[in-house]
């Protein structure tokens, strides 16, 4: 994943966090406990799966934070006869993981299945299909953990959070939310799933079960090339910034809010342009910065315009694929 470079001086202090514990040259050996499938129906454009990992033999136990990576090393050689390189997955659990204790993390894995383009012969990603065909009690390689920027910060009741993801960018915010939602504090939190069909969803029914117990949790999905189900049209997750104005208008114009996204690259362009057309290029001030005509030629921001002209400030935090 690529961090879009931010202005730290205007974000706030992060959890502390443990790196590097395990590296590929001495790796953890933690064991899958769990596998299923994480989207509602087995009719889903792709496959998916939740999977968890028993980590209490590896230093990573208790050490990992909600939003950080892990690495797992797939067995075998790659094609120039070298051992496969490490692979970062995002951990989809609490910092306390799947059981309470931080010995359990888990991570959301989709099959990589295509076509190589030049040979017309069918192509499975290394480590993702290697992830997904593990049976429970088969052990994984692991490394990490990974990552300091994209956590929460050391302070969660002192701000609330606008979580926008795209596919399997969903698994940080998985964790991130149940950890926000079992703390006894204020915080308004939304998080906005983009997928392309219903189908697609990913932890759907377990996200719509925490909206329904935490008035302070609001789950809104974004679907591409199908109606949602509330009657708007297709459309993608920045769409509902202005769809849903009411919401985060007043979210946005405060101080607190910081914005966490993740998911396909390019995802950013849209949901910044949002912003300013809620707020303003004045008032969207807290989470970027640039050229008043800058700003305001939005429509025709790329993915450079955001590393170059126009930046995120501290308070936006991103992680594109």
């Amino acid at each position: 994943m690529a961090d879009v470079t931010a202005t730290p001086a205007t974000g706030p202090e992060f959890t502390p966090v443990e790196l590097n514990l395990h590296t590929p040259r001495s790796p953890g050996v933690g064991r899958v406990v769990e596998t299923r499938l994480c989207t509602a129906s087995k009719r889903a454009a792709g496959i998916v799966r939740h999977v968890a990992i028993d980590v209490s033999d590896t230093r990573l136990a208790g050490a990992f934070r909600a939003g950080q990576s892990f690495g797992v090393l797939p067995p075998g050689d790659a094609d120039n006869g070298k051992p496969h390189k490490v692979r970062l997955y995002s951990i989809a659990s609490p910092s306390t993981g799947e059981d309470g204790q931080g010995r359990i993390l888990a991570t959301t894995v989709k099959r990589t299945i295509a076509e190589h383009w030049e040979h017309h012969r069918l192509f499975l990603g290394v480590a993702s299909n290697w992830l997904c065909d593990l049976q429970e009690g088969e052990e994984v390689h692991v490394t990490g953990p990974a990552g300091k920027r994209f956590v929460l910060p050391a302070s969660p009741a002192e701000h609330d959070y606008l979580f926008f993801a795209t596919g399997t960018g969903i698994a940080p915010f998985r964790g991130m939310i149940m950890e926000l939602l079992a703390q006894q504090i204020p915080s308004r939190i939304v998080l906005v799933a983009g997928t392309a069909y219903a189908t697609d969803l990913l932890y759907d029914a377990e996200l719509r079960a925490l909206a329904d117990q935490h008035e302070r949790f609001t789950y809104l999905t974004a679907l591409s090339r199908q109606p949602q189900s509330d009657g708007y049209a297709p459309m993608y997750t920045d769409s509902r910034v202005t769809a849903h104005a009411d919401l985060f208008a007043p979210l946005l114009a405060s101080p607190r809010t910081l914005i966490y996204a993740c998911g396909i690259a390019g995802m950013e362009v849209g949901l910044f342009a949002r912003i300013v057309d809620l707020l303003g290029p004045e008032g969207s001030s807290g989470y970027l910065i640039g050229e008043p005509a800058d700003l305001a030629s939005r429509s025709e921001w790329t993915r450079a315009t955001l590393h170059s002209a126009v930046r995120p400030t501290g308070r936006v935090m991103v992680e594109v694929y």
